[in-house]
């Protein structure tokens, strides 16, 4: 998979969640880790079995203004709101970096206006902040990766219809 991604949580105030959001962050093969405005620090965490802060560069910073992300990087926030592009239809920017809320809250509306899209979780409430990091990165994955399509149908063949809208071939199992 081409471009890098990094992931990470605005005033998150639970270090287990970050911990699982780190581990998963390292297993998806996340470039970089942040936190803004955290309660606590990484060494906090003991949910984090994968060891990803001697793997992963890990950024603290104390407020949004203080945020430095490297050049030509596209900050994606996932926050659960009527104008955000629902992730199904989100294409991933090849540069990006993924920043999602407080567990009982959400991103600041400082923190919005810095982002570059705004994405949500086709869900009907909020999610915990690891297991929607954890869906963020997986259709990432999904999508930019080089896998092969996916059949209509469980065991069925795949054949190629003609292009859809989004570009590629529709296929049919």
């Amino acid at each position: 998979m081409r471009g890098y991604f990094g992931i990470g949580v605005e005033r998150l105030s639970k270090p287990m969640n970050l911990g699982n959001l780190m581990r998963s962050a390292h297993a998806f093969g996340a470039s970089f880790f942040f936190t803004i405005d955290a309660a606590f620090t990484v060494r906090e965490t003991r949910s984090d079995t994968s060891k990803s802060p001697e793997h992963l560069p890990n950024y603290a910073w104390d407020s949004v203004s203080q945020m430095a992300l490297p050049r030509g990087c596209r900050l994606v926030g996932i926050e659960l709101m009527d104008e955000a592009v629902a992730l199904p239809s989100f294409r991933h920017p090849a540069r990006a970096a993924y920043v999602l809320g407080p567990e009982r809250g959400s991103l600041s509306p400082e923190l919005v206006d810095r982002c570059d899209f705004v994405v949500q979780i086709p869900t009907s409430f909020c999610i915990n902040v690891a297991m929607a990091g954890a869906i963020v990165m997986y259709d990432r994955v999904r999508s930019l990766g080089r896998y092969a399509p996916r059949p209509v149908k469980a065991g069925g063949p795949v054949e190629a219809l003609p292009e859809h809208r989004h570009g590629g071939p529709r296929l049919r199992g």
